[in-house]
């Protein structure tokens, strides 16, 4: 999904830093934007708190509303904790791997990387950020690209999950499993996500 709009607002609003830029400002400016933004707020119905959790997911994973909903539809075919099922498909995103692995700094760089045909998966281009990886695959920044300064300034100091192996040296990440809900570094409650869909 492509987002317009100063992103720094949105992650004040949702009050989670999308991107190092949202961070620096938050520090200063941890209420959410406009004039009303630091005054004490009314209190939160319930549905509020589901949709604010849902929008939160979300802008953390840059997906459109019918993605979150189709992710949502394939996580209850599926056996197990549909809240961490959920997260592991939104994971499990090309655009989300490359983010992961240390490749950009920010989801919208990973998605900008795959769409320029800057990324590869098992050896050939992919310019889809929505792909699907499984377990085994190996993501790989394409030759031409491999000494590009948005990719080895933010590799310097990846330190991606234990899910995912990095090569930096081969510029690629090997997909080893699906991951546990304690390695996924989101902020968002998926009960509520979870509740909002099912109403």
């Amino acid at each position: 999904m492509k987002r317009r709009g100063p992103k720094v607002k949105l992650a004040r609003q949702l009050g989670i830093a999308l991107t190092p830029k949202a961070a620096k400002v938050m520090e200063n400016r941890p209420n959410p934007p406009g004039q009303h933004g630091a005054t004490p707020k009314r209190k939160i119905s319930g549905y509020k708190k589901q949709l604010i959790e849902k929008q939160r997911l979300r802008a953390q994973y840059n997906v459109s509303e019918r993605q979150m909903e189709n992710s949502f539809v394939e996580a209850t075919r599926q056996t197990g904790n549909t809240g961490v099922r959920l997260l592991q498909l939104l994971e499990m995103r090309l655009d989300a791997v490359v983010l992961r692995g240390g490749f950009v700094r920010t989801i919208y760089a990973a998605r900008q990387a795959v769409t320029h045909g800057h990324i590869q998966v098992n050896g050939r281009k992919v310019d889809r950020p929505s792909r699907r990886l499984k377990p085994g695959d190996v993501v790989a920044i394409a030759g031409r690209s491999r000494d590009l300064l948005a990719f080895t300034a933010p590799l310097e100091v990846a330190h991606p999950p234990a899910y995912l192996e990095l090569d930096r040296d081969a510029r690629n990440i090997r997909v080893r499993e699906l991951p546990e809900r304690e390695q996924i570094p989101v902020q968002c409650e998926t009960s509520l996500v979870i509740e909002y869909y099912s109403r």
